[in-house]
């Protein structure tokens, strides 16, 4: 126990020293870790455990891709997320017994009170023939190399595709397409190219339409070719030919894939998972094993595959997690909400804010029109969490 029985300068009881064990550093773990160190600072243990030694924002991968930074510059080291009462371990995760809350990583066992996988999505290269030795863009290696390719890229077929749905960050391809006929236009070659983009959608962003019209009419003005409802199911890079479900061949000179993505295997392996992904209560985060909690890629929380619902979902845990055990009565937080920043080129960002759970009839989404003056509420939203979380 921290502390002695509460007295009256306390505004809360003290708690039990309780563990929480949290996994994964991305948009959930990190502001997961941060409201319990708020809320109690050191009188409960946190330990988050991921097995990379930076965070960076999915986002900054278009950046790195387009020559706007450099890789160095959008890492966020984990050595400065430093929060009263949360340890931060270097550790891969290889096994993870949910009714005992035992995790067991490269270094050692831990054992918890409470356990929240935030351990996000893998990509999964071995669903799509031939992905493993193509180009892609969703990994930060991928988009610097794609970056170095880009500079001496003169002329053909751009092809943008994706392996599968769901897949991470679902504006993300028709923001590519954008961005690749601004960077093309601006070195004066864009008349030698040609631009496709292949979704595993029947619209850009199916929860909302008005968002999709706007993306369609941006593809239609720029002259880059959108297949609907397709899935890449195929790439042969001695060819440079991509196959898509129907049959369609796609010959390409320049490939950006999306890979497939699956949870980690060794969620599977802990019989934590259902159809690839864990199931959790969508309001409440809580998975079949009493007191683990799962967030973000790894879980099927009814949202999309994106770092703002991580961390919406792990606003939701931790505000339930500190009525918990400050013996108060738990509140049902997770909203099911969130906002999408979506580049349409030209120095212009659009806005989608999406609503999953209100709604009894499915989503819904709240299209902005794109402008410069979004483009400082996007960055606002990345320097405000890079100072929150590791106070930069």
């Amino acid at each position: 126990m921290v502390g002695g029985p509460p007295g009256v300068e306390d505004a809360y009881p003290r708690v039990m020293t309780t563990s929480v064990l949290v996994l994964g550093a991305g948009f959930g773990g990190l502001e997961l870790s941060t409201m319990l160190s708020e809320a109690f600072g050191d009188e409960i243990e946190v330990t988050l455990i991921d097995k990379g030694d930076a965070f960076y924002f999915g986002f900054s991968k278009l950046d790195v891709m387009f020559g706007r930074t450099t890789p160095d510059a959008v890492l966020l080291p984990y050595k400065n997320f430093l929060k009263p009462g949360v340890r931060f371990l270097q550790e891969t995760v290889s096994s993870i017994d949910p009714v005992a809350r035992r995790v067991t990583t490269n270094r050692g066992t831990h054992e918890t009170d409470f356990l929240v996988v935030a351990l996000g999505a893998d990509y999964d290269f071995a669903a799509t023939p031939g992905m493993a030795d193509a180009t892609e863009f969703y990994t930060l290696a991928g988009a610097t190399r794609l970056g170095e390719r880009l500079r001496t890229f003169t002329r053909g077929r751009v092809l943008i595709a994706v392996g599968g749905a769901p897949f991470k960050c679902p504006p993300a391809p028709s923001e590519a397409a954008l961005m690749m006929h601004d960077y093309l236009t601006t070195r004066g070659i864009r008349n030698a190219c040609e631009i496709t983009l292949i979704l595993p959608l029947e619209t850009p962003v199916p929860p909302s339409p008005e968002t999709s019209r706007a993306l369609l009419a941006a593809f239609a003005e720029r002259n880059i070719t959108f297949v609907a409802d397709r899935e890449l199911k195929s790439v042969d890079t001695q060819r440079q030919v991509a196959t898509i479900d129907d049959g369609r061949e796609f010959t390409y000179d320049l490939f950006l894939g999306v890979p497939a993505i699956r949870a980690p295997k060794m969620l599977e392996e802990s019989g934590m998972t259902e159809n690839g992904y864990v199931p959790v209560k969508p309001k409440t985060l809580e998975t079949r094993f009493p007191e683990v909690y799962a967030v973000g890629d790894c879980a099927k929380q009814g949202t999309p595959k994106a770092g703002v619902f991580a961390e919406g979902a792990a606003r939701a845990v931790a505000t339930a997690l500190i009525a918990r055990l400050r013996n108060q009565q738990v509140p049902v937080t997770h909203k099911g909400t969130g906002s999408c920043y979506i580049e349409f080129g030209a120095g212009r960002i659009g806005r989608v804010d999406v609503d999953f759970f209100s709604n009894p009839e499915g989503p819904t989404g709240t299209y902005h029109e794109p402008s410069v003056a979004l483009r400082a509420d996007k960055e606002h939203f990345g320097s405000s969490r890079r100072a929150r979380w590791f106070g930069l």
